[in-house]
């Protein structure tokens, strides 16, 4: 292997030594050796054979003094030189190989060119003879020769593959990389996959070429960050531009060349047309050139410009993919540093690195955000040393604060709001928008060669009236310079309001199952809609100044016009230089502008700490938590942890307890009292934490516990057993291969919980960091937890710091404790000490011991959602369409544009295109017509200018006038249609069933909603307009060749068959690989939602080059179908190209040598040939392009025909009154998660009283959650429901959930603030919101806190899912939001093991007494306790019911499940005191 990597070596430099072996011993065997080989012993026999000629020429002549004969002489001693260069080139090594092969291929090309001039030139002219024709036969011969040395061979031989990085070269390089030099510019190394895609239904993603060595994201990576990463060596702020210009400076350099070369070569056109119309009205007389000389350059010329322009593209759309790949990287990794919270406001701190390990005041050094803190457990940045947080004694004491301004919330800057929004829209929507301005060079490389070129050739044929062309152009341009800066402007604004709808989108996606829970989905749909709205506003006002850019273009003409005799030659070519060109400089402008926009944005992103959380100003001390809370963490004197055993950390809700985990993390802004605080955690031996808010990967349950590192069966093992995961792993069928889903929804809270846990424990990390892990944890599981995993021997001798509520089940274990409270250190000490000094902590323990001895009787094990699919997979492949774009998905854009009254939208805007394509091509007609004038009389000055300049004008403002009013007519309906299948897509997804949004990633909604969306609001709307409007022009051109030169009828349609049968071709390959791109962009996207969920978890581990490594995997698999479609384009349109030239030239020929027609005629019919040619093909192109990006129809119609739930109907609606009592009956009911799947449920049947207080107990999988999902109807139910005398199957679904109230385990909270999540749809005054808080209990929670600002309040911002705050205060916002909605049946799925005591004991008491007495109760307990005191005990078993009546009735049956139950409880008999009170009270 060493050997063959050296081998490489030498190969991709080029260098070896005197004994290198050679080209033909060493490399025949490597890609395309044995051709190259071939091709160089082929070169030579043809080099004896040029110099055999050379001599026999010369011995022939039999001259040896003359003029001649010296150039003979010197020609044979040329090819004798090159002879001998081409052997030393075979037998050379590789570097020495390469330079002699150039050499001679110039010396070639030089002989080349010195005998072109000499022979081949001269039968070009009239007048000229060529100077070597005394040689005869053999001067032809070696110019033969000559031309197959200098150009065939060089444009067949294969390239040798030189490999980006020698250490590690492709075993199967990409064709492009090999193929010879007409291969690539031709584009025949995609014939392969063209052709198969054509026998081929689908063309699978391995048959796509492999990505080339410079596509792959870890090469572009280390060529592009050091210019681009400031924490990769950019020592300096730079724009990304600039930054961008360093990396492709090569790139844009061939670009530019190419630009210029295809600027000359478009000249061919006007030239030929012009020489050739020229010699038809002189017939012949005073001309040099002969006419096949033009007819030739009208084929040479625009092919060469088709070749230069293709060459651009190609290059440019390399450069596409290798900036997204870079962009995307360089995002994601800045992602990873930054510190993500919802509302925090704009900062304007500096973005660099402090030279200092501290940091003082502010600093978004290490940026770190944490959206799984509690309220005040929230982050700053900070970089970590050893293991300690410390004060100086009799100082201020050192402070770690989640600083955020404390500015107005309302003032709170659009981009920290929209986040995620911004970071999804950063790398798809702005990406597109960078990568749409790449032609941006050709308005600096091609606009200005292009003006000076037709400046030049306008002048020689229209004298000064060219100087006023130039003239107007100079004077108007200030006027698209102003619409530009409009554009640029509307474009910013725009992307706002971009942002801020992916944001909703986002966020809404993120707690669509609450939304439907409460019946929300038509408030949600309405506030999507008001930001979709402000974003059509400004994409109206861009098509607008589109539309008015365009119309500067059509003024132009009118000034060639001016002051100047007219001829055919002289108004057909000039025509053909003016054409188009203002519009293209207006509309590369525009172009570049987006992108500016968008490199802005960007560039923001990476140096402005717009996300960190930082003090803004003097008097900000940088306390504010984002939801406007003011929280310091202070640490007095020293707080130091124990090595090697375990560290509890406790202390009340809201105290923060996370926030000491947080500071050690570096998650927090440290502000330093002294200049000896410091803090630390020592990080050599690793660090593993598990947050309370678990945190799960969308992988198999053994990816997300081994997280990357080594994998050891037996650890492993270890690990589920100690997690107690074996159990739960025997309820999937796919075991440990199981998929958690999108953010772990096929596991429970706490089995997501004990997969967080068994991810640390298995780490080989010295440090553990656990936040409340037995939070969502039973009894059972816990105190398994505690004897099994942290007394086990995989912690044994490790440093755990433990946060948690449970101090009784942890102190026997535990060695040293901690107490926090108001965020300060209240106490820290061993425990035997602690439990004697600290006495709020011995209360708190007292009743903690009574609460577990309550608790004992946990009989619910957190039950797992619906196991997935035998092989574990839940989410589903994305599908891909086969064949061509449906005419559903185009009728689904069609209708939408028509509106309801579709066929007079049609009929008025293609009325109106087609009034103005047939005005412009009168227009032309009438320059002919004109200029026939002049040839008609005697004196030029008879001919009436002023009249036909006013006819000339008339048909002008008619052809403006149409136009204007089709454009508006066609905008109008293009909005209607992004605007209704917006619409339809979001209320399809918020309308469908729970299931569909467990198998479906967010991530695949998000790019629907962002890349689907983008292509119809511009590419489709657009592409849609240019091709009716091409239509109709070839339409009119094709008849105009057809009246004028009916013999070309034939050749026309030859034309078009031809190009429909390629355009045909490059469909059936385009598609497919459109599709594989579109589909591979999601989880590019889903990445990057997973990691910022995740990011503290990510940095605590230090994981994050697994993250980038994973991202890059991802990249790739995106680039090769991006790179492959790209490609494929430029396979069409050379092919294209070619066709249309032939057309043209042979058109040319025939008018010159066959019709002998009227020159204003064969000016007229070439001018129309020419653009027939040129638009048919183009229409060839642009309707494949548009089928192409109608695969986002595709995808968007395939969204809006998901499985729905039972929409609403006019019958659907119930009374007023209704519900007027909680009186609840069920008749047979039984459910399934799917149509086809397994019942969880068999027909159930019971009666609920109204108020009374129903508790639901059973094992794990018995029933209980599906029993409440179907009450809701949130699955798929049969049987019947009587919901206060009504059955719920014939209420709409939106009426019955919104007078239904569920507060489930976790509760998800809308971003905003608390007022917005308690009252929505702004119902209630502050007074009932105020009230229902205090009946929730949090006024009497919130008693002890000092400062009003650090209450939760009804102004208190909410973070979007409600991650600023602690599960307990959700719960309270859940309930208070409950008792707002005044439902008459209220179902807790109880959660109260996530929260301390007190806040426990306050809901419990809130549920018990602040609900009015016709509330029906129905609680999901997870313990005996908390429902033995209801009025009714429902038993499932296995989705039956096997028990239900009042607890006592239960109990005296002993052979009775619930009997059974609280036999096995410890606290039997507190039980039995609970039922017997119960019973007492009632019969008193």
């Amino acid at each position: 292997m060493a050997s063959r990597v050296m081998d490489w070596r030498k190969f991709a430099t080029g260098v070896g030594s005197q004994t290198a072996r050679t080209w033909a011993t060493t490399h025949s065997n490597q890609p395309g050796g044995q051709w190259i080989f071939a091709f160089m012993g082929l070169r030579l026999g043809v080099a004896l054979a040029l110099l055999a000629t050379s001599i026999s020429s010369l011995v022939q002549s039999g001259k040896w003094n003359d003029n001649w004969t010296n150039i003979g002489i010197t020609f044979c001693i040329t090819m004798t030189y090159t002879v001998v260069l081409t052997i030393l080139s075979i037998v050379s090594p590789l570097g020495w190989s390469t330079i002699l092969t150039r050499h001679v291929n110039t010396l070639w090309m030089i002989c080349l060119l010195v005998l072109s001039y000499r022979d081949l030139y001269p039968l070009t002219t009239f007048d000229w003879k060529p100077q070597d024709s005394e040689e005869g036969l053999l001067i032809w011969v070696k110019i033969a020769l000559l031309f197959v040395l200098a150009i065939v061979i060089p444009l067949l031989i294969p390239r040798r593959y030189i490999p980006y990085d020698a250490k590690d070269p492709s075993p199967n390089p990409a064709p492009e990389q090999t193929t010879c030099l007409l291969s690539l510019v031709f584009y025949f190394f995609l014939d392969p996959v063209v052709f198969e895609a054509r026998r081929s239904l689908h063309l699978p993603y391995d048959h796509l070429p492999p990505l080339a060595d410079y596509d792959y994201a870890k090469n572009l990576r280390s060529r592009a960050f050091k210019h681009l990463d400031r924490f990769s060596g950019l020592g300096k702020r730079r724009h990304l531009f600039f930054s961008l210009m360093r990396i492709f400076w090569k790139e844009y350099l061939i670009m530019s060349v190419m630009t210029v070369l295809q600027a000359g070569a478009d000249l061919s056109i006007p030239v030929s047309v012009n020489q050739l119309l020229r010699y038809i009205e002189k017939k012949g007389a005073d001309t040099t050139y002969k006419p096949w000389v033009w007819i030739i350059w009208l084929l040479l010329g625009p092919t060469i410009s088709s070749i230069a322009f293709e060459w651009y593209i190609f290059v440019s759309t390399r450069s596409i993919v290798h900036t997204e790949s870079i962009i995307t990287q360089v995002v994601f990794e800045h992602a990873l540093r930054i510190r993500v919270k919802a509302e925090t406001s704009k900062s304007d701190q500096p973005a660099f690195p402090s030279d200092t390990s501290s940091l003082a005041d502010s600093s978004p050094t290490f940026e770190s955000p944490d959206e799984e803190n509690g309220p005040n457990d929230s982050s700053s940045g900070g970089q970590s040393h050893a293991g300690s947080l410390k004060g100086v004694p009799g100082a201020n004491s050192p402070t770690l604060s989640p600083t955020t301004s404390s500015v107005d919330p309302n003032a709170l800057s659009d981009s920290s709001k929209n986040l995620v929004g911004k970071l999804n829209n950063l790398v798809s929507t702005d990406l597109q928008n960078i990568v749409d301005a790449k032609d941006f060079i050709r308005i600096y490389a091609l606009v200005p060669i292009q003006v000076v070129l037709c400046m030049w050739f306008l002048y020689n044929i229209l004298g000064w009236s060219a100087y006023v062309g130039l003239g107007v152009i100079i004077v108007t341009f200030p006027v698209p310079g102003l619409l530009a800066r409009l554009i640029q402007q509307a474009q910013r604004a725009r992307m706002k309001r971009t942002d801020a709808r992916v944001q909703v989108v986002t966020e809404i996606m993120n707690v669509l199952r609450m939304i439907k829970m409460f019946g929300w989905e038509k408030k949600m749909n309405e506030r999507i809609s008001e930001k979709r709205e402000e974003e059509l506003t400004f994409i109206k006002r861009l098509r607008l100044l589109g539309m008015m850019t365009a119309i500067s273009n059509y003024l132009l003409n009118l000034t060639l016009i001016m002051g100047e005799e007219l001829n055919s030659s002289k108004v057909f070519s000039s025509m053909v230089v003016f054409d188009n060109l203002l519009r293209m400089v207006i509309f590369l402008t525009t172009q570049a502008l987006n992108g500016k926009v968008s490199l802005d944005r960007i560039t923001s992103f990476l140096y402005d700490a717009t996300f960190a959380w930082s003090a803004e100003s003097d008097n900000d001390d940088g306390s504010y938590t984002p939801s406007r809370r003011k929280f310091l963490l202070k640490v007095d004197d020293e707080l130091v942890f124990k090595k090697g055993v375990i560290n509890m950390i406790v202390g009340p809700t809201g105290s923060g307890k996370t926030s000491v985990l947080m500071a050690l993390l570096s998650e927090m802004h440290f502000i330093p009292s002294s200049p000896e605080s410091w803090y630390g955690l020592p990080r050599a031996l690793g660090v593993a934490y598990a947050a309370q808010e678990s945190w799960v990967q969308n992988a198999t349950i053994r990816d997300n516990i081994v997280f990357g590192a080594y994998f050891d069966e037996e650890r492993y093992r270890k690990v589920i057993y100690q997690c107690c995961l074996e159990r739960d792993l025997s309820l999937f069928e796919a075991g440990d291969q199981t998929e958690v889903g999108e953010k772990g929804l096929t596991l429970s809270g706490g089995q997501k919980a004990r997969v967080t846990l068994a991810r640390a424990v298995y780490s080989q990390a010295e440090i553990i960091l656990l936040d409340d892990v037995l939070a969502a944890l039973d009894v059972h599981t816990s105190k398994w937890i505690v004897n099994k995993c942290l007394k086990g021997d995989l912690l044994r001798g490790r440093t755990v710091l433990l946060v948690t509520h449970n101090v009784v089940l942890i102190r026997p274990i535990a060695k040293f404790i901690v107490s926090i409270k108001d965020g300060r250190v209240a106490s820290q000490r061993s425990i035997e000490d602690a439990m004697s000094i600290d006495k709020e902590l011995a209360a708190e323990v007292e009743k903690d011991e009574e609460a577990v001895e309550r608790a004992n009787n946990e009989i619910d094990p957190q039950t797992p959602n619906e196991p997935s699919g035998k092989d574990g997979k839940l989410i589903l492949k994305e599908e891909v369409e086969l064949g061509h774009i449906s005419w559903s998905a185009l009728k689904l854009f069609l209708t939408s544009m028509g509106g309801n009254h579709p066929f007079l939208f049609f009929l008025t805007f293609i009325s109106c295109f087609l009034a103005s394509e047939l005005a412009e091509s009168g227009q032309t007609y009438f320059l002919g017509h004109w200029a026939r004038q002049y040839e008609s009389v005697a004196d030029p000055s008879q001919v009436k200018v002023p009249l036909y300049i006013a006819i000339y004008v008339t048909i002008l403002a008619f052809l403006i006038l149409t136009f204007c009013f089709g454009f508006v007519v066609y905008l109008w309906g293009v909005l209607r249609a992004s605007r209704v299948i917006h619409q339809r897509l979001v209320t399809s997804v918020i309308g469908t069933t729970l299931r569909w949004l467990d198998t479906t990633p967010t991530s695949r909604v998000i790019t629907r909603c962002t890349q689907d969306i983008r292509d119809i609001d511009d590419p489709l709307a657009q592409m849609l307009s240019t091709l009716i409007q091409m239509s109709l022009a070839m339409a009119i051109k094709f008849l105009a060749v057809i009246v004028l030169t009916p013999a070309f009828i034939f050749p026309a349609t030859l034309v078009g068959l031809l190009g429909a049968w390629c355009g045909n071709i490059y469909i059936k390959a385009q598609l497919p690989v459109k599709r594989e791109m579109s589909n591979a962009k999601a989880p590019v996207l889903g990445h990057f939602g997973a990691a910022m969920t995740g990011l503290t978890s990510i940095r605590a581990y230090s994981v994050e080059e697994t993250f980038k490594k994973e991202v890059r995997v991802r990249i790739d698999h995106y680039s090769r179908p991006a790179r492959t479609f790209y490609n494929l384009n430029r396979w069409i349109d050379i092919r294209v190209d070619a066709i249309s030239n032939v057309f043209a030239a042979a058109l040319a020929a025939y008018l010159v040598y066959v019709g002998h027609g009227d020159a204003s005629d064969i000016g007229f019919s070439l001018n129309m040939a020419v653009g027939f040619s040129g638009t048919i093909l183009w229409w060839i192109r642009i309707v494949n392009q548009f089928e192409v990006r109608g695969n986002s129809l595709e995808r968007i119609g395939a969204y809006i025909a998901i499985e729905q739930e039972k929409p609403p109907v006019p019958e659907g609606v119930p009374p007023a009154y209704w519900p007027a009592s909680g009186h609840l009956r069920v008749e047979g009911l039984s459910a399934s998660y799917s149509q086809d799947g397994p019942k969880v449920l068999k027909s159930l049947s019971f009666e609920v009283n109204s108020g009374e207080r129903i508790g639901v107990v059973g094992r794990t999988g018995s029933g209980k959650s599906s029993l409440m999902l179907s009450l809701l109807r949130l699955i798929f139910s049969n049987g019947t429901v009587y919901y206060d005398g009504i059955a719920t199957d014939s209420v709409n679904l939106e009426e019955l959930r919104r007078n239904i109230t569920i507060i489930p385990q976790m509760p998800e909270l809308l971003s905003g603030s608390v007022r917005e999540n308690l009252d929505p749809f702004s119902q209630h005054d502050d007074a009932t919101l105020n009230s229902a808080l205090r009946s929730a209990g949090l006024f009497s929670l919130q008693e002890e806190m000092e400062e009003d600002e650090d209450k939760i309040t009804l102004d208190s911002a909410v973070a979007s899912g409600g991650n600023n705050l602690s599960v307990g205060q959700r719960q309270i916002i859940a309930l208070a939001r409950a008792m707002v909605r005044e439902s008459k049946l209220l179902i807790l799925d109880e959660a109260t093991s996530a929260i301390d005591y007190k806040t426990d004991s306050v809901i419990q008491a809130s549920l018990r007494h602040e609900l009015s007495e016709d509330v029906t109760l129905i609680t999901v307990a997870h313990r005996l306790q908390t429902i033995m005191d209801s009025d009714k005990i429902l038993v499932l078993d296995a989705g039956e019911i096997v028990e239900f009546d009042r607890p006592a009735e239960l109990l005296k049956n002993r052979q009775g499940k619930l009997r059974a139950l609280v036999d096995e409880s410890a606290d039997k008999e507190h039980l039995l005191a609970m039922v017997e009170a119960k019973e007492h009270l009632g019969s008193s």
